[in-house]
C-alpha cells in the first residue's frame, strides 16, 4: 500500500505494528496494554483499564495519541500521561500516569507456536484477518479480529504470536489491583475484546480511516512494509 493510497470509499490505511496484553484482576479492572514500535505517531504504548464499575479509562502518551485513540474506541475518561514500558527476559514493567504494572509471560502453547509461523506481510493484509475472524471467534470467545470503530472507521487484526501472561503485579493511585485474573466480563472499549485468559499478543492493527478522514502532516500510512 503506497503512501496516502484511498480507495473511492474510505480514506488512508493506517498501521500498527506491535504486542497487546490484555489481563484481568481480583479486583475487577481488566487492563489493555498497547506497545506499538512502529506506528504513524512513532513508537509509543497506551493503556486502556476498565474498572470494576464500568468506567472505561484510557491513558495515552501524548494528545495526539489520545485524540485519534479516543476517536477509535469508546471511554469514559482520557487522560494524557507519561507511559513507559521495559521489557527484560520475559518480564514487562509498565508505569502510565496513576497505574503501575508488572507481569511475566509463560511458555507459548499451540496456537502460539502457530501463529509465530504466519508471515508478516501476510498478517499485514486485511483479507487474511478477515478470514480469521471465524476461528478466533471460535477459539478465543469476545475476541473479533476485524469489525467498525468509531469516526467511521474500519479495523483488523493480524495476530502473529501469543502467549500467556502468568504472574502479575498491579497498583493503581496506589491501591493494589491484585492478582491475575480472567478478562470478566470482556472490556466494552470497541468491537471486541482481548482474549478471556491473561495473554500477551504480536498483532498488525490496520485502521481504515473514514471517507473524511485525514492523518497529520509527516504521518506513514504506509501498510504492507
Amino acid at each position: 500500500m503506497s503512501r496516502g493510497c484511498r480507495s473511492a470509499a474510505r480514506g488512508p490505511l493506517l498501521c500498527f505494528e506491535g504486542w497487546i496484553a490484555g489481563l484481568g484482576t481480583c479486583s475487577g479492572t481488566r487492563v489493555v496494554l498497547g506497545h506499538w514500535q512502529q506506528s504513524p505517531f512513532g513508537p509509543f504504548s497506551d493503556v486502556m483499564l476498565e474498572r470494576a464499575e464500568g468506567e472505561r479509562l484510557l491513558l495515552a502518551p501524548t494528545r495526539e495519541t489520545a485524540e485519534f485513540i479516543g476517536g477509535t474506541y469508546v471511554f469514559d475518561t482520557v487522560r494524557v500521561v507519561p507511559v513507559r514500558v521495559g521489557v527484560v527476559d520475559g518480564t514487562w514493567t509498565v508505569t502510565a500516569g496513576p497505574l503501575e504494572l508488572r507481569f511475566v509471560t509463560g511458555r507459548r502453547g499451540l496456537l502460539g507456536l502457530l501463529l509465530r509461523a504466519v508471515p508478516g506481510a501476510l498478517a499485514r493484509r486485511p483479507a487474511w484477518s478477515a478470514l480469521m475472524d471465524w476461528p478466533a471467534r471460535m477459539l478465543l470467545p469476545g475476541v473479533r479480529t476485524r469489525g467498525s470503530a468509531g469516526a467511521d472507521r474500519r479495523e483488523w487484526y493480524g495476530a502473529r504470536d501469543l502467549q500467556p501472561i502468568r504472574a502479575v503485579s498491579a497498583f493503581f493511585a496506589g491501591a493494589d489491583l491484585g492478582s491475575a485474573a480472567p478478562v470478566e466480563p470482556p472490556v466494552r472499549f470497541g468491537f471486541g475484546s482481548v482474549p478471556r485468559k491473561p495473554s500477551l499478543t504480536r498483532v498488525t492493527t490496520t485502521v481504515a480511516l473514514g471517507p473524511e478522514g485525514r492523518i497529520a502532516e509527516g504521518s506513514k500510512s504506509r501498510c504492507g512494509k
